[in-house]
């Protein structure tokens, strides 16, 4: 172990643990960070840019926060996610792109508007909402449309059944955004919005207020014991590969001696 090869391989084996054990300390920082929201803040309306911005993230204790946004809807962007529980029943949610009144780069959210029971009620609603959004954006001095409602992570895409390649089976603005129209230098957000008041005479979507959050976020807190444990196994595989190259030293000597000294 004192050889100046396997010195060299412990101070490789302390930097990669250096940087392991860096890794766990910001692990760490962020689990004891996420602190809770004040209780009852997730019911106070508050503009949606002092929640999230577009294309960021939304921080784990603001899930389930209303807000509230300003614009209109796009036409031709309704579309219908399957699979939706609403108090027990599945049935089908009806979303479309909601373009925010900003003076800036275009900027949009996607928004589940509604539940319905049935596919066909489920389109019924989204023929309305797209005569309506068509009726609305064809004259500029309309004014814009207010939405309130809680914003919510994105749930990721999801593979299609094989028999219906379109259906969209989970509330994904990243899918979303693959069948929008218009989206040429658009900024989108993450998470979506799901309506307080119902749209196209669907019903409301169940949005019950979040559970209050504990200080600590328990799944960043095992990435840090995790790159601790990382961190140990680096001194560890050095000890075992000294060792075995040691035993191998001794086999060969006790060999060597063993072919010296005759049957």
């Amino acid at each position: 172990m004192i050889r100046p090869r396997w010195i060299a391989m412990l101070a490789l084996c302390l930097v990669v643990a250096g940087v392991f054990a860096w890794l766990g300390q910001w692990q760490l920082g962020r689990a004891i960070d996420t602190a809770p929201v004040d209780p009852g803040t997730t019911e106070q309306i508050k503009p949606i840019d002092e929640v999230v911005r577009p294309g960021q993230y939304l921080s784990a204790p603001l899930v389930g926060q209303k807000v509230e946004v300003s614009g209109r809807f796009v036409a031709d962007d309704f579309l219908i996610v399957t699979q939706r529980v609403n108090d027990g029943t599945e049935g089908y949610w009806v979303t479309g792109q909601f373009r925010l009144a900003t003076s800036g780069t275009p900027t949009s959210l996607a928004v589940a508007v509604g539940w319905a029971p049935d596919r066909k009620a489920a389109e019924r609603a989204v023929a309305e909402l797209e005569r309506s959004a068509a009726a609305s954006g064809a004259g500029t001095s309309a004014p814009a449309q207010v939405l309130t409602g809680r914003i919510i992570s994105d749930e990721g895409p999801a593979v299609p059944p094989r028999d219906r390649p379109m259906e969209l089976t989970t509330m994904s603005p990243a899918a979303l955004l693959g069948r929008w129209h218009d989206v040429e230098g658009l900024d989108v957000y993450r998470p979506y919005l799901t309506s307080a008041k119902p749209l196209g005479g669907l019903t409301a979507i169940s949005s019950p207020a979040p559970d209050e959050r504990s200080g600590v976020n328990w799944l960043n807190l095992f990435y840090a014991v995790e790159w601790a444990v990382f961190a140990g196994f680096a001194f560890y595989l050095w000890y075992r590969l000294a060792k075995d190259a040691w035993e191998k030293e001794v086999e060969e000597i006790q060999d060597a001696a063993a072919a010296a000294s005759g049957p």
